[in-house]
């Protein structure tokens, strides 16, 4: 019956906020309170949710400070030149734009934080999606894959837990899955160029001109029952025409148009209406990065460099906690770059918002996570489907579990799978002459779809910052993140990885 009730519970949830029924944060906690009372544990539910919560304090507390940390760096320019080289790239084509979303996260991932990698990649390029009217729903589905793939360095997490979990080096676990996860990684930006070609194809084709503006291709009319991919900025028949990006002088917000390198342009509608190019952009826009802004500190660009790496090598080493790291680097970014009080409180408040979207969603997938486990049901569904494995597939318990690592990452969370569900593989696989390493790396395949489980609050960094509903992002990447690990799992099984 838990076994039942627990599938139910996880489908529920899904469905709601699909239809957007629900909120995410609303689902997360009320759907399993419900389900708590259904079971009969009722009266334990205050229990499982201080346990849940106590458990994930910590990640609150990271990514809390983590945000403003980061926040900071954004503010005071340290990763303009960065932001310049992508756009550069990116020109005003679609598909370099898509591709050079899947190289910014996936360069950005190597610090192995999700939340990170999220507000680097949408601040940077929030503003040209935006501008160009692409779907927001494609740089959050390319980003999140490419986080999940790189998610797996020995530092990120899912690589430290596996080895923790079967006392195993991560070493030993991580450097024979490369050639596989490198494989992953280039079935990301392929379904990054394939996914650019359909936005260039649906807005068409800006090029370059001899004055040094972008002109956009005529568009061909779409055909009858042509997908238009969700969240997109536009739609068909648009002709734009705009400045090249130079100078990243992208600037969005309420009373101030869209700019890019300070030359203009016009739009012109299918109806034959015209707007120039420095019309008012939408009142849910946010600040992009702007060249001039007053928060900039060129004078203390190598100081915040320096501590940024110094964090980040601090991380890897795992030399203190992570939150413990953040809490320390955002006071001491706050105290550096903004010594005036005021300021610094400007700054908070500024970043104020994403900290209590991220916390708050942390909170309430406490509740989620807690009941789950509390209950006994995540014990069950798991037991249920080793136990539903045929005794054939005994000797090839690596392809197995990473088959089964692909929904059990994204229903549960990463501690959950690898400390409650890898253990009971790696057993079964002994019965059968599969080493523990084998089983270990088979566990990393699910992690491009584990990055957008509604249970991995980074998620609601990545959609909040980008004003992507969390529903449209799960219909968008949940089948293109399972392709991409179906390729990794493909690949360590050709190179005799797994």
């Amino acid at each position: 019956m838990l076994t039942i009730l627990g599938f139910v519970m996880i489908a529920t949830f899904l469905v709601l906020i699909m239809m957007k029924k629900m909120s995410p944060m609303a689902a997360l906690i009320l759907i399993p309170a419900l389900f708590c009372v259904l079971v009969g544990k009722g009266a334990h539910l205050g229990a499982y949710v201080l346990k849940g919560v106590g458990d994930l304090a910590p990640t609150a507390a990271m990514l809390m400070f983590a945000i403003i940390y980061f926040g900071v760096m954004i503010d005071v320019g340290l990763f303009d030149p960065v932001v310049r080289g992508i756009l550069r790239f990116c020109k005003a084509d679609p598909v370099r734009i898509v591709v050079g979303t899947a190289l910014l996260a996936a360069i950005v991932s190597l610090d192995g934080d999700g939340s990170t990698t999220f507000m680097i990649t949408v601040s940077a390029l929030y503003p040209l999606y935006r501008r160009l009217k692409m779907s927001l729903v494609v740089m959050t589905g390319v980003a999140a894959t490419a986080n999940g793939v790189m998610n797996t360095v020995p530092w990120g997490g899912p690589t430290a837990r596996a080895a923790t979990a079967l006392k195993l080096d991560a070493g030993d676990i991580f450097v024979p899955m490369v050639p596989a996860l490198a494989t992953g990684l280039v079935a990301v930006f392929l379904l990054a160029y394939v996914l650019g070609r359909r936005e260039r194809k649906r807005l068409g084709l800006l090029t370059l001109d001899g004055a040094g503006t972008a002109t956009e291709r005529a568009v061909p009319e779409p055909a009858a029952g042509e997908p238009v991919l969700a969240g997109a900025g536009g739609g068909f028949g648009a002709r734009v025409r705009t400045s090249v990006f130079r100078t990243v002088s992208i600037r969005t917000g309420k009373g101030r148009g869209a700019t890019a390198g300070g030359g203009g342009g016009t739009a012109h509608a299918g109806t034959g209406a015209t707007a120039t190019a420095t019309e008012p952009a939408p009142a849910d826009d946010f600040q992009g990065l702007d060249p001039h802004r007053p928060t900039l500190r060129p004078r203390l660009y190598w100081f915040n460099a320096a501590l940024t790496v110094a964090l980040l090598v601090l991380l890897v080493l795992q030399t203190l906690p992570i939150p413990v790291l953040f809490l320390l680097g955002a006071a001491l970014a706050l105290t550096v770059n903004f010594p005036h009080m005021a300021d610094q409180k400007a700054r908070i408040a500024a970043h104020a918002e994403n900290v209590l979207n991220v916390s708050g969603m942390v909170f309430a997938a406490a509740v989620f996570t807690g009941v789950l486990t509390g209950t006994g049901m995540v014990e069950h569904m798991a037991r249920w489907l080793v136990d539903g494995i045929p005794d054939g597939l005994g000797p090839h318990m690596g392809l197995v579990t990473g088959v089964l690592s692909i929904p059990l990452t994204y229903f549960m969370s990463n501690d959950g799978f690898y400390f409650g569900i890898v253990p009971i593989l790696a057993e079964a696989g002994a019965a059968h002459g599969v080493g523990a390493l084998e089983i270990a790396r088979a566990s990393l395949v699910g992690q491009a779809l584990h990055m957008s489980s509604p249970l991995v609050p980074a998620v609601y960094v990545l959609v909040g910052m980008a004003k992507v509903e969390f529903g449209d992002h799960t219909r968008f990447t949940v089948k293109w993140a399972a392709l991409t690990s179906l390729v990794v799992l493909a690949a360590g099984l050709l190179y005799g990885i797994i």
